[in-house]
C-alpha cells in the first residue's frame, strides 16, 4: 500500500502540468509564481510534478495570478471523457498540443510564430515545417 501512496494521482500530475504550461506560456519563473503565492519555488516544483496536491484555495490563487479560469487546469484531465463529444481522439489531440507547448522548442516556436503578422509568411512557415518533417520521415 505504501507504494501507491508515493505515486502521484494522475489528476494531480495533470493539474501540475497545466500549471507549468500556463506559467511557461507567460514566461514566468517558478520563483516568481512562488513569491506571488507566498511559498517557495520548490513547492511550485512539487505542484507541477504532481508530487504535492494543490488545494482548492491555492488553485484559485494560481488561476488568478496566471490569468486563467480554474477549469483551465482540468481541461483534458484523465477520466474526463464522459460528456466529451470528441471522445478519446479529441483529448489525445489536445494532449499533443499541451506536450508540444510544454517543450522548450515548442514554446519558443509558438512565441515567435504569433509575432508574425503577415498571413502569407505564416503559411510559408507552416509549409516549411511540414516539408522539414516530411524530409525527416524519409531519412
Amino acid at each position: 500500500m505504501i507504494e501507491n501512496k508515493k505515486k502521484p494521482n494522475p489528476i494531480d500530475i495533470h493539474v501540475g502540468s497545466r500549471i507549468r504550461l500556463r506559467r511557461t506560456m507567460l514566461g514566468m519563473s517558478q520563483e516568481k509564481l512562488g513569491e506571488s503565492l507566498g511559498i517557495t519555488f520548490q513547492q511550485i516544483q512539487k505542484y507541477e510534478k504532481g508530487t504535492n496536491r494543490v488545494g482548492a484555495s491555492r488553485l484559485q490563487n494560481i488561476s488568478s495570478i496566471l490569468n486563467v479560469p480554474v477549469s483551465f487546469f482540468f481541461e483534458d484531465a484523465p477520466g474526463e471523457q464522459s460528456g466529451n463529444p470528441g471522445g478519446m481522439g479529441e483529448a489525445s489531440s489536445s494532449n499533443y498540443v499541451v506536450d508540444f507547448l510544454s517543450s522548450s522548442e515548442g514554446l519558443q516556436l509558438n512565441r515567435a510564430f504569433v509575432k508574425i503578422s503577415d498571413p502569407k509568411v505564416r503559411r510559408r512557415v507552416v509549409d516549411l515545417v511540414k516539408a522539414l518533417a516530411a524530409d525527416a520521415e524519409v531519412e
